[in-house]
């Protein structure tokens, strides 16, 4: 073999394997792998094809003359290409538009080339598609040891190219854990010390509202609203660390009976009285999103049990069948005011909405109020 074409092909393979391993863009690997293989075949087109679940193959890459003509070109199983994605020997020809075994496959955007060689792009079980290089018609055909190299170049780098796709999602789904982690620890800690802090200013406020000369009354009533606030946008953070890739990687389940009784408890440290807490079916496993809404849907509506009911009784009821999740929370107090901001409840109804849910809103002055939310499992 010709020591000067090993050792271009033994630096190609080095510079594709530093690339592919520091996690740079799937798609500029792909194009530094095709170019380099038009380089060592000296070849006038490159193309790196990936194969499709039906046998196609698809060119996703592409170095020299067709350019992005051919970007997005799909082949059938039954061409040259196809075949040595699905596991054929490489395949090299004099004229590709004369062979027999390719001419019935080249298309309209690739009949200016004659010589032709398809090698695998990649191994065995890592094959993921097929390598190809052309050169103008009437140009001198691939040689044998050329074809060799452009094998052994094409099997390594596909071979690396799927080793460094797996690095890159053990690492993605180590970074989406550790996301999750610090999203349950804002959900399940911070939100509920920020949210008994705000309560219990609140129970403060109305008790004492006339000891507090007026401007302390509205400051202490604008750092409550800071907290509503604050609140609401941790749980916006929640949810967008709870949304990144690995699509496939499901959150874990959450249990909500546990999650109802903690509400319930704080709620009833600041009413002065424990609400009643009726639990029926399995909530020991509710995906943990669905969870999010109801346990969110508790704490607003016990928020305004707290702040403006002035309720002697409340119940909560949480119930769930093989279809959905129903959660009630009624009181006998006043009545939701009608100048209180509704904003906690039109989030409430949002959610409902988005999640294919539903929720209501009952409240009279004489009756109390009921707050329902249902969710689709």
């Amino acid at each position: 073999m010709d020591p000067t074409l090993a050792a271009r092909a033994l630096a190609a393979a080095t510079e594709i394997t530093t690339t592919a391993l520091s996690g740079d863009d799937p798609a500029a690997v792909l194009g530094s792998v095709v170019r380099h293989a038009a380089e060592l075949a000296r070849a006038d087109l490159g193309l790196l094809m990936v194969r499709a679940e039906d046998g196609k193959v698809v060119v996703e890459a592409v170095a020299g003359g067709a350019g992005e003509n051919v970007l997005g070109l799909e082949l059938p199983a039954e061409s040259a290409a196809g075949r040595v994605a699905q596991g054929a020997e490489s395949v090299v020809t004099a004229d590709v538009t004369t062979d027999p075994r390719t001419a019935p496959y080249v298309p309209r955007e690739l009949a200016r080339f004659g010589p032709f060689a398809a090698a695998p792009f990649g191994s065995g079980g890592r094959r993921l598609g097929v390598l190809t290089v052309y050169r103008e018609h009437g140009s001198e055909p691939f040689s044998e040891e050329t074809v060799e190299v452009l094998t052994a170049f094409a099997t390594q780098a596909g071979v690396v190219l799927a080793l460094a796709e797996g690095a890159n999602a053990r690492h993605r789904v180590t970074l989406y854990q550790e996301r999750e982690r610090i999203a349950r620890e804002l959900h399940d800690v911070i939100v509920q010390r920020l949210y008994a802090a705000g309560m219990q200013l609140d129970r403060v406020r109305r008790r004492m509202h006339k000891r507090f000369a007026r401007a302390d009354e509205a400051r202490l009533g604008e750092a409550i609203d800071q907290l509503d606030e604050t609140i609401e946008e941790i749980r916006g953070t929640v949810r967008a660390l709870r949304s990144p890739e690995p699509e496939q990687e499901q959150l874990p389940a959450t249990d909500l009976a546990e999650s109802a009784r903690a509400e319930v408890r704080i709620a009833g440290e600041l009413l002065g009285f424990p609400p009643t807490l009726e639990l029926s079916g399995e909530l020991a496993d509710i995906p943990a999103e669905r969870a999010d809404h109801i346990r969110a849907a508790l704490r607003e509506a016990l928020s305004n049990v707290v702040r403006h009911s002035g309720a002697s009784e409340t119940r909560v009821t949480l119930y769930r069948d093989a279809d959905e999740v129903r959660l009630r929370v009624r009181d006998n107090g006043s009545g939701v005011p009608q100048d209180v901001a509704k904003r906690g409840l039109r989030h409430l109804a949002e959610r409902a909405e988005a999640s294919g849910g539903k929720f209501y809103l009952n409240s009279s002055p004489s009756l109390g109020t009921l707050v329902a939310f249902d969710l689709p499992l």
